[in-house]
């Protein structure tokens, strides 16, 4: 493919453990096994499809439904493998296997043994969810048939505490399989694809959480609101009804999880805060809830970051998508439906700077832990912030030997990302004086300023957009 951007990582490693089954494994077990997770929508499906267009073998691409249906699910795998490109894909004309144990042992007896090919498991978590003993007569066809053949099994899934439990010690599939996990496009990802200077890429990374199905339908060039003003007036665009649709699959309507994760989506973060606007749970309800958010990876739970322990916990929404999408999108889909996405972008225009701002940080200090060089001082091993249950003092960066306890704080920073504001000298006196209230930090502690717009003072290194992109390059 044409069109096709990033994930070069992730096809080389698949062509490495396909070819790895061309020149055979120990004891004749060339066969090799994939659990391929990520989020919804980041692009795992259309990977396996170009990688296997790439690899050009005999392949079979099975995606399992989300009917609760065991015998839904044999029939549509017995679909695929009859039109697979299979060698014994004529095999599945003549039988309709009534258990994963016939089909799957049709499906060995169908591979071709003398080159290599590609089986491909889409939403593997449906067929588990339907048939408990699905992983298991999974792992024993494994073990007996397909790990004997040149085959390469990719089992792809979205739910990303399922498909990481399935490698667990106590499991059927207990190292049996490569884990590899597959992330949305990344900002330099999203430069690229759009034709961004470093800002704006950070800007569009921040509305589209680097989903593809999003960014495709970004014109090459666009600024933020020149893609917005487009995307709110159409009520069927990737922007407006990715969002739904990935809250649909995880949650029913009407779950309690998803009441708490729109509290959070709406901007609240501590426990008592979210409790009152998920409509007054009682504390052991929100407890549960939190606890199947964060399991799922759709909130992370955040903890101050210093010498002291401490247990102002906050929850935010993981995916910066889907945090764009409940604050500033879900909650007004109405007025797109009936004409008026004119008032949504208002909205968005008048909310824009200050959620930019929260939204940000996250982003930068991942840059900042990944970036090369020597930007944070040697013994880093962590990057996070601080706050108090007043937010006096709230600290953008805190760098440290380690989380969520240090021993030692390496950095302490400050993050300034406003249009034609630079860092300032009442920027810098403010960060000197939150660093005196940081458990941790001295006078002696090195100062550092993220800045989209520059600084104006001496003596603080200050990191620019484009520095922060180079994290990802």
């Amino acid at each position: 493919m044409d069109g096709f951007i990033g994930r070069r990582r992730e096809l080389a490693a698949l062509s490495r453990m396909l070819g790895r089954t061309e020149t055979g494994g120990r004891a004749g077990r060339p066969g090799r096994a994939v659990l391929m997770r990520g989020r919804r929508r980041v692009g795992k499906s259309r990977l396996a499809e170009e990688f296997i267009g790439r690899a050009d073998v005999p392949h079979l691409f099975f995606t399992a439904s989300a009917q609760p249906s065991l015998q839904a699910d044999l029939a549509l795998f017995t679909d695929a493998a009859r039109s697979s490109s299979l060698p014994g894909a004529r095999a599945f004309q003549e039988q309709s296997p009534q258990t994963w144990d016939a089909a799957l042992h049709l499906l060995a007896a169908a591979l071709p043994t003398d080159r290599p090919s590609v089986v491909v498991i889409d939403e593997m978590p449906y067929l588990i969810a339907n048939d408990p003993g699905f992983e298991g007569t999974l792992q024993k066809v494994y073990d007996r048939e397909l790990s004997k053949r040149p085959v390469l099994l990719l089992c792809i899934g979205s739910d990303l505490a399922m498909m990481e439990a399935l490698n667990e010690y106590g499991r059927p599939f207990h190292q049996r399989a490569t884990e590899m996990v597959i992330p949305p496009l990344n900002p330099a990802e999203v430069a690229e694809m759009l034709s961004l200077p470093a800002a704006d890429a950070f800007d569009a990374y921040l509305v589209t959480g680097g989903l593809p199905l999003v960014l495709d339908e970004w014109p090459e060039g666009d600024g933020v609101f020149d893609y917005l003003g487009d995307a709110v007036m159409d009520p069927t665009s990737a922007l407006l009804v990715s969002g739904e649709r990935a809250l649909a699959a995880e949650f029913p309507t009407g779950a309690m999880a998803r009441q708490v994760l729109t509290a959070i989506g709406s901007g609240e973060r501590s426990f008592s805060l979210i409790g009152r606007a998920a409509g007054g749970l009682p504390q052991a309800s929100l407890t549960r809830a939190l606890h199947l958010l964060t399991t799922k990876r759709m909130v992370d739970a955040l903890v101050p970051l210093s010498t002291h322990p401490s247990r102002e916990t906050r929850y935010v929404v993981a995916d910066p998508h889907l945090r764009f999408w409940l604050s500033l999108l879900g909650p007004y889909l109405v007025e797109v439906e009936r004409g008026r996405g004119d008032l949504v972008l208002e909205r968005i225009k008048k909310s824009w700077t200050a959620w930019r701002g929260r939204a940000v940080e996250a982003v930068v200090r991942e840059a900042l832990f990944r970036m090369p060089g020597s930007i944070l001082p040697e013994g880093t091993g962590a990057v996070g912030g601080y706050w108090t249950r007043t937010n006096d003092p709230e600290i953008d960066i805190v760098a440290a030997d380690r989380a969520p306890v240090a021993k030692r704080v390496t950095a302490v920073g400050s993050i300034k990302w406003l249009e034609n504001r630079p860092f300032d000298g009442h920027d810098l006196a403010r960060l000197v004086l939150h660093r005196s209230l940081l458990p941790g930090a001295d006078d002696t502690t090195p100062l550092l300023a993220v800045s989209r717009s520059g600084s104006t003072v001496d003596g603080v290194p200050t990191i620019a957009p484009e520095d922060l992109l180079s994290a990802w390059r």
